[in-house]
């Protein structure tokens, strides 16, 4: 059983532990040894930390023995990897730029703290492209990160590494950031469970503007439980974050106890207006809909969702946010932006021809009509459902950032196109999910959104998990090697 510990669940794990069926250490050698088996294929570390992971597991272990159960905390001794944009405390900590690559931070950001005080173990950082700053997970730096499923094609961005770890079994948890998508976005791709959830659900200081930004930290898992699990390990106020929720009266892990969906309002658009979506995305979303209604027994009827096209939104946002940490790098740092992929120059050029009148009607005026967009279906339904992308996973596109047709249709803007799904419930604080929902034509997996209205972090777990649990989408895993290869003649 020992060399498939990869393959648990970090609830199976937590479980197995307390029960000593299984050790930490047993566990977290596993994780070690998948990691050595498949990042060759896959790149998604940066950087691992096997010494300080195996010290970590031990100590773990010691408090199982020692300590009564019910003292001990929620994660302890679950294997996890963490975003490289997120700083840990002694852990070399890149944000994907060849400027940063020694760089080790002296203090942890939220999200890893409470982790860290919840028990997890981490056993390395994964890629990220440079500053987070492209829907595909490449820099100049690491190269170029793999989907499992099918390594000539992407896995998504910008928690490409994240996901990429998730799904070919490099530990059961890992830990991402999303300010468009980029959760949900390679959650989609490499078939597993990514979760942005409610703005100042999990608080954001030090890792982004609290007050400006749309960024969140948040779980990727291969299970909705896991989900759930990190989030409760996660959420709560902080007082250095003024936006930041109060902790939720009840743990996000009982929303799952009652899985019926009987009587549940879901919302269904196959596009939130704007844009191609692939045929066989559609389909598959499509039969997501049936099973909320055929088998799950709540009602999904199609809706018309008036939003601002998201990608002219997008760049009006994003690019003078990218320009003014462009200029902040070059000024402080010296960094070159020639360096750096062609796409995220690009974006921040774009931030010259908009004065700060057009950056406040956008910033604001926008966003108050995207949310208006939303509480007009959620004054009717509980639940929105989406594709999470609008197109298939995509071949590793180069300097385009993304792919340039969609079934025939021109794609205006390659590099953030595939985005245009994910985009609005961030910049109106929803809470979004993306679960798998099936396989396309080629065997790479289809993702399904399911957006809830403000602070319905429960209800979106619960309907996710629902869903998961009628399909069983996440019991399938990529073709690659389930045991750690054989030491080759040279090794020895």
């Amino acid at each position: 059983m020992t060399d498939l510990l990869w393959e648990m669940s970090a609830t199976e794990l937590a479980a197995a532990y307390r029960t000593r069926e299984v050790s930490p250490v047993e566990a977290v050698q596993a994780v070690l040894a998948r990691i050595e088996a498949v990042d060759p294929v896959v790149n998604a570390f940066v950087t691992t930390v096997p010494e300080q992971a195996l010290a970590a597991a031990r100590a773990a272990e010691h408090r199982f023995v020692n300590e009564p159960a019910e003292d001990l905390p929620l994660l302890l001794g679950i294997p996890v990897s963490v975003k490289d944009l997120t700083d840990t405390a002694g852990v070399r900590t890149t944000y994907g730029s060849v400027h940063y690559k020694d760089h080790v931070p002296d203090r942890d950001t939220v999200g890893w703290a409470r982790l860290k005080a919840a028990g997890a173990v981490l056993v390395g950082k994964t890629c990220t492209p440079e500053f987070g700053m492209l829907g595909v997970t490449e820099s100049p730096l690491t190269g170029t990160t793999n989907n499992p499923w099918n390594p000539e094609t992407t896995a998504g961005g910008s928690s490409g590494g994240a996901a990429a770890a998730v799904a070919a079994g490099c530990a059961p948890l890992a830990w991402g950031s999303d300010g468009g998508g980029s959760i949900r976005i390679p959650a989609s791709c490499c078939g597993v469970v990514g979760l942005k959830a409610s703005m100042g659900r999990i608080p954001v200081h030090g890792e982004g503007d609290v007050y400006g930004s749309v960024d969140t930290s948040g779980p990727l898992t291969r299970t909705v439980a896991d989900c759930a699990l990190m989030l409760q390990g996660t959420a709560g106020p902080d007082p250095r974050d003024p936006l930041s929720l109060p902790a939720s009266p009840t743990p996000f892990t009982d929303a799952l106890r009652d899985l019926s969906l009987c009587g549940l309002r879901i919302a269904y658009s196959p596009d939130l207006g704007h844009g191609h979506v692939a045929s066989q995305v559609l389909r598959r979303v499509e039969e997501a809909g049936a099973v909320f209604t055929d088998v799950l027994g709540a009602s999904v009827r199609p809706v018309e969702v008036e939003l601002p096209d998201p990608l002219q939104y997008f760049q009006d946002f994003w690019a003078p946010a990218f320009a003014v940490g462009l200029r902040d790098l070059v000024e402080a740092h010296g960094w070159d932006p020639g360096a750096s992929h062609p796409m995220i120059s690009a974006i921040g050029d774009l931030a010259s021809s908009r004065s700060a009148v057009d950056y406040w009607r956008t910033s604001v005026q926008t966003r108050g009509r995207i949310s208006e967009g939303f509480a007009a279906v959620f004054a009717e339904y509980d639940l929105l459902i989406t594709p999470t992308m609008p197109t298939t996973v995509f071949p590793h596109p180069g300097p385009a950032g993304g792919p340039a047709w969609n079934e025939g249709h021109p794609v205006a803007f390659p590099a953030i196109d595939f985005h245009r799904l994910t985009e609005p419930a961030s910049h109106a604080g929803l809470p979004a999910l993306s679960v798998p929902c099936g396989f396309d034509d080629a065997g790479l997996p289809v993702g399904l959104q399911i957006i809830g209205p403000h602070h319905a972090d429960a209800a979106v777990l619960r309907a996710a998990a629902a869903f998961e649990q009628a399909t069983a989408w996440h019991t399938r895993r990529p073709p690659l090697p389930s045991t750690p290869p054989s030491p080759s003649d040279d090794a020895l």
